[in-house]
């Protein structure tokens, strides 16, 4: 069967992935970052993928899954925007760009944040909001975006409307899991502590339109702890937090932009508490967890899209 396979390099996570055109396969794995550090160095990012990549493409060969490769894609980008750039990214690009003239078929690029929303959609079992205008939210740890989306030939894309103006909401988490002396990334610990949290702390960060500011919250994690308040109700007080202002961000822009169904990716989407209250209250629907986080599935995706369309 005719395949596309795709690499994704962000500085998270070294990700290979083949796609048919119904069914996929994602391999990946987290950087090593080291102990009390919030990520790696870009030099350092792109010497481990470009170590991690040819491992990861075993894996798939040995299940077989590399015969019938038509396209090979990869992200080149953050995002799909003047200036987005980020050196960890030529790794898989590079690597994508010689595999493709080798085998002689196509490349195709992408930006990660579009990789990000095709991986959902697919996962989500919703591939047609890929052909229509959607909301989605980019949840990540460099990234909160709020975002409008359109499709694009067989790609899509997107504009920011709203989200943070300064760090973002997995920047949060994983600074609040290192003050609590959490491995990096900091999201599954925080989502497990939640549960222990036996008082609710509130803190409502201000929405003006559909942007909202989360440094403030930083000093106010930094404040509980001092102050000696367990590790489980600061985690439920992060997370709460997060998932408060995202809401209501979101329930804004249905106002604004009535009638467009709302997808949820990137990690922080894979949180137990923000699914639960926006697929609830605003009708969202998320990436599968393992979809959520940084991988190369969508790359894949829309690489096998662009083939497909360039047949015709």
């Amino acid at each position: 069967m005719s395949c596309a396979l795709g690499f994704d390099t962000s500085n998270y996570t070294t990700s290979a992935a083949v796609f048919d055109g119904a069914n996929g396969v994602n391999a990946g794995r987290l950087l090593d970052v080291p102990e009390g550090a919030l990520g790696l160095r870009q030099s350092d990012a792109l010497f481990s993928h470009v170590k991690r990549l040819p491992a990861l493409v075993e894996q798939l060969a040995e299940r077989g899954l590399l015969t019938g490769i038509e396209a090979v894609g990869a992200s080149t980008a953050p995002r799909e925007v003047e200036g987005s750039y980020m050196p960890c990214f030529l790794a898989g690009s590079s690597q994508a760009q010689v595999l493709a003239a080798v085998l002689g078929v196509p490349f195709f690029s992408c930006s990660h944040q579009q990789g990000h929303l095709a991986a959902a959609a697919w996962s989500a079992g919703r591939m047609d909001l890929l052909d229509q205008p959607f909301l989605a939210w980019h949840l990540s740890g460099g990234t909160t975006e709020l975002l409008l989306v359109h499709p694009e030939g067989v790609n899509v894309r997107a504009r920011a409307i709203g989200g943070t103006s300064d760090i973002s909401a997995g920047q949060l988490i994983d600074r609040t899991g290192r003050l609590l002396g959490l491995p990096f990334p900091a999201g599954k610990a925080l989502d497990q502590l939640y549960g222990q949290a036996d008082t609710c702390l509130e803190y409502r960060v201000k929405l003006k339109g559909l942007t909202f500011s989360l440094s403030g919250m930083e000093n106010q994690v930094k404040r509980l702890r001092e102050e000696g308040e367990s590790p489980a109700n600061i985690a439920r007080f992060a997370i709460d937090t997060i998932v408060n202002v995202v809401l209501r961000a979101t329930q804004a822009a249905q106002e604004e932009y009535p009638g467009l169904p709302v997808l949820c990716s990137g990690g922080v989407a894979s949180n137990s508490q923000l699914r639960r209250a926006m697929s609830e209250v605003c009708g969202a629907v998320f990436a599968q967890p393992q979809y959520s986080t940084d991988n190369a599935m969508g790359v894949a995706i829309l690489a096998h899209r662009q083939w497909k369309e360039s047949l015709r």
